[in-house]
């Protein structure tokens, strides 16, 4: 189906959406999933004494957000793809949807962002004590990726002392060879410090879901510009073409020289039969 320049154009942004969309879908689901399943990690959802409430709620949030994610990329990569205008209305309520959630949410974090710190530093908490329990490779990777992204060394930051010390990061100065920065409390005032940080990105995101939504509007509305446009047949070069339409009847001839014309003989009155009564 032939769309316009601005169709076609929403179209490809759309598939370009999606597939960022997807990526992201699938590392949420797969975080959320490996923390919940974990060997390390099924026992927090299996005993109700232990005291991680922020844990489990943050795996939780990743499944679900994971989830809708991709249930989003799959309307809106189907109705792209295929110009189905159904499709793309379902994409376009999802979409909608989740901006409004992302809105609510990022507001909420914004207005209790001293509850959302000591939240996230209960997380860290948790998932230190597993490190430091089992082991496991994978949490001593999100470890690392958190001490590195905030330049922090475990719930102390001694080094003499600190169990998880192989997963901070390289000490800056020669104090830093004593003591670095403890994680909880720099995660905590990384939440109230930078709230308007965080609420840029929550408006960021909410901005890139607005375009989403607008673009699967125009694309829905040149799909049916589109179906509803006269359709024409297009005459190839195998197809004779005459430029003048009298040379058909021209060419034949009428009547044919091979055929005696056909002679009528006209009726009299002799050759009309009579009826017998």
């Amino acid at each position: 189906m032939a769309l316009d320049g601005c169709g076609a154009c929403c179209k490809y942004i759309l598939v370009i959406f999606n597939l960022i969309f997807a990526v992201v879908g699938f590392a949420f689901l797969g975080l959320g999933l490996w923390l919940r399943f974990s060997n390390s990690t099924r026992v927090i959802f299996e005993i109700e004494a232990l005291n991680a409430n922020a844990f489990v709620l943050g795996v939780t949030v990743l499944i679900v957000l994971g989830s809708v994610m991709l249930i989003v990329v799959m309307f809106g990569d189907y109705g792209a793809c295929s110009e189905k205008r159904c499709a793309l209305q379902v994409f376009t309520v999802l979409v909608a949807i989740l901006a409004l959630a992302l809105g609510v949410v990022g507001f909420l974090a914004y207005s209790s962002r001293d509850t959302v710190g000591q939240k996230a530093a209960e997380f860290y908490n948790t998932m230190y004590g597993l490190y430091v329990n089992s082991g496991d490779a994978g949490i001593g990777v999100t470890l690392i990726f958190i001490h590195n992204l905030l330049h922090c060394c475990g719930l102390t930051g001694v080094s003499v002392i600190e169990i998880a010390q192989k997963t901070c990061p390289k000490p800056d100065g020669f104090f830093e060879h004593i003591k670095m920065p403890s994680c909880p409390g720099l995660i905590s005032g990384a939440f109230e410090s930078n709230a308007p940080v965080v609420m840029g990105i929550f408006l960021g995101t909410g901005a890139l879901l607005i375009l989403a939504l607008i673009c699967s509007a125009v694309l829905s509305k040149s799909i049916r510009a589109s179906a509803s446009a006269p359709q024409y047949i297009i005459l190839t070069q195998s197809t004779p073409v005459l430029h003048n339409p009298h040379e058909l009847v021209s060419t034949i001839p009428y009547p044919p020289p091979e055929q005696d014309p056909v002679v009528f003989t006209p009726l009299t009155m002799a050759n009309i039969p009579v009826p017998q009564a």
